[in-house]
């Protein structure tokens, strides 16, 4: 096949390269006409063919002719003409004029030059006819070219570029490859609106930079969803090879988040983790999991999975065997509620530093077992710290949730009374009095964790619809879980080690701080909802249906990272910053969890409310879902030291 396309080059050159001979020696010679012996014109075939080869004229692709091979045609041409004037003048022709090789050049490069630009055009005529979408492309006048580039060399390509947006604001009016600039990528919904009204919107708003993400993102979608437009990536630039068909993706649902990558302390993580004894209680789940994955792969001494999940904890003991089989681990089903259980675990193996990732976190869940996320959430956090603190423990690290300021629901009052045992652990510790240390970790949903919104709408897509979504206007803050985690084990380095010069990360932890993730912006669920419905194919609202449920028990339209007294300050880590809390002191705090445990242990709900309340006075609990949220309690004085 290579080899007749070449052949079918060199005829094609040849033929064009023998009309050129004789127009070449009309323009030169007008006076002595257009005829000429034949071995004239064959002369201008063959010494273009012998001229053309080290500038591989015969191999080029015409369709994808370039810059470049324009140059070595210009190079052939020159070396054509020369060679076919030596010709003559050694058959004992004389030159028609001196200028004759000259002419003859730009003949032929004229000629050859034409040809190409011809069957391009041709190609691309053919292209743009047999289009069926129009796309208007998004990014730099540079990324455009490059996709505009690529799509000619789609032999399969059935778009047509009918705009671009740039990022400048001086080159509305040009044109890349003959497609108008037509604006900037701020004016989006300006000129959407203004291609509605000519009757020429486009079928998809196609993006050809990565860089478009989280907030200006959302925007983007707002304003197609508003036409029903469909909103794709291109591949990344290194990915559109010539020749390769273009594929287009979907919006990734990680692109609606919008946070820079964040430098994290490996060298850090590696001091506070080599060669020590590592436990993760709740190893199984979705945090506990990458927990352990990103630990043992800084080689701990020994690696404490501990799961009340039989199945969960075989998945990831496979799992770290697979990817860390040097690491020495224990697989151990224990329950965090049962203190005698803890107590023997942490007693045999002796941990050195403690990740606490166990709780009921599925916010209907803990409304429907009011007892069991008390028992597990407060008095489980408790116990862990309790028996870790007597086995030896250094640290505690405490994984905790946005639920837990100003909490609406109890999943949110019960992990915000596990912050406060934590607090005051911690800052007994700091002050000298002994014990071990705890820090605790605030951040907001991971996209794909068991129980969240992601794996729910894949699975209601499997079974066609329609997407449930609570409200239009819910929002949620989302990361991914490899990079909470490690923005976890971030927290994990700073918060025990303690600067010799204490700034002032050093003293809001001795007064209680708190680290919270940098989360970036809020998403909007339904936003999350139309990404999953094109990443699966399918057109929202035509193909799936969404259905609005209201809010369940518990549940708040906006999620939070701060209390509103709450200062959010930035640290000395990358990506973490700090909230301050009111505190309890140690032996307040650990007389009402006492009274807590009591109340668990004797099912008395109504005594359980009480203390919740009474330990988060700002807990508003939405019991019956819906909106809006009312007082639902008598606001009592918070228990003071």
């Amino acid at each position: 096949m290579r080899a007749r396309r070449i052949a079918l080059n060199v005829a094609l050159d040849g033929v064009v390269s023998a009309a050129a001979a004789p127009v070449a020696r009309w323009l030169a010679d007008p006076a002595g006409g257009w005829l000429h012996p034949l071995w004239f014109i064959a002369g201008g075939g063959i010494t273009l063919l012998v001229g053309g080869l080290p500038f591989r004229v015969p191999q080029q692709y015409w369709r994808f002719s370039g810059v470049a091979d324009l140059f070595n045609i210009a190079c052939a041409s020159v070396l054509s003409a020369l060679l076919f004037a030596g010709l003559l003048r050694v058959a004992g022709y004389p030159l028609p004029t001196p200028t004759f090789p000259i002419i003859h050049a730009l003949v032929l490069l004229v000629f050859l030059g034409s040809v190409r630009m011809m069957w391009r055009l041709a190609a691309r005529r053919k292209s743009t006819v047999l289009a069926s979408q129009r796309i208007l492309l998004l990014g730099a006048d540079h990324e455009a070219d490059l996709f505009i580039r690529a799509m000619e060399r789609d032999s399969e390509n059935s778009r047509s570029v009918v705009g671009i947006l740039t990022g400048g604001s001086q080159q509305a009016g040009r044109r890349i490859h003959d497609c108008p600039i037509l604006g900037t990528i701020s004016e989006t919904p300006v000129i959407l609106e203004r291609l509605f009204a000519a009757g020429k919107l486009p079928d998809a708003l196609v993006l050809t930079t990565g860089e478009i993400k989280g907030r200006e993102l959302a925007r983007l979608l707002e304003a197609a969803r508003v036409y029903d437009i469909d909103v794709q990536r291109t591949p990344s630039l290194t990915a559109l090879q010539p020749a390769d068909r273009v594929e287009l993706r979907p919006i990734a649902i990680e692109d609606l988040l919008n946070r820079p990558p964040v430098a994290l302390d490996s060298q850090g993580m590696a001091r506070l983790i080599r060669g020590r004894v590592i436990a993760v209680t709740g190893a199984g789940g979705s945090i506990g999991s990458e927990l352990a994955r990103q630990i043992a792969s800084f080689q701990p001494a020994e690696l404490l999975l501990i799961e009340s999940n039989e199945y969960a904890l075989w998945q990831i003991n496979l799992d770290i065997s697979e990817r860390f089989g040097d690491v020495a681990r224990h697989q151990i089903v224990a329950d965090v509620r049962d203190r005698r259980r803890m107590a023997e675990v942490f007693g045999e193996y002796r941990p050195q530093i403690v990740f606490h990732a166990a709780a009921l976190k599925h916010v209907p869940i803990v409304e429907d077992n009011p007892v069991e996320g008390v028992l597990t959430n407060v008095i489980g956090t408790r116990i862990v710290a309790d028996e870790a603190e007597r086995a030896g423990a250094q640290a505690m690290v405490m994984i905790s949730t946005d639920k837990a300021v100003n909490p609406s629901s109890l999943m949110g009052a019960s992990k915000r009374c596990a912050e406060v045992y934590g607090q005051a652990l911690d800052m007994r510790a700091r002050a000298g009095q002994g014990g071990m240390r705890c820090v605790t970790v605030r951040f907001g949903n991971v996209l794909g964790s068991t129980g969240s919104v992601v794996p729910l709408f894949k699975r209601q897509l499997e079974h066609g619809g329609p997407l449930t979504v609570t409200h239009p206007d819910m929002t949620r803050y989302f990361m991914t879980v490899p990079e909470a985690v490690g923005l976890v084990l971030q927290a994990a380095v700073r918060g025990t080690h303690e600067r010799a010069e204490h700034d002032a990360t050093d003293r809001r932890l001795k007064q209680g701080g708190i680290f919270v993730l940098d989360m970036g912006d809020p998403v909007r669920i339904m936003d999350l909802a139309f990404q999953m419905i094109r990443l699966a194919g399918l057109r929202p609202e035509t193909d799936i249906e969404i259905r609005f449920t209201g809010l369940r028990p518990g549940e708040k339209l906006f999620e939070e990272l701060f209390h509103g007294r709450e200062a959010p300050v930035p640290t000395d880590a990358p990506g973490l910053r700090m909230a301050s809390p009111r505190t309890v002191d140690f032996r307040v705090a650990r007389l009402a969890m006492d009274e807590l445990e009591m109340a668990c242990r004797a099912n008395d709900l109504g005594a359980i409310m009480t203390i919740l309340y009474r330990l988060v006075p700002e807990f508003l609990h939405n019991r019956d879902g819906g909106l809006p949220v009312t007082v639902s309690h008598p606001d009592p004085e918070m228990i003071a030291p």
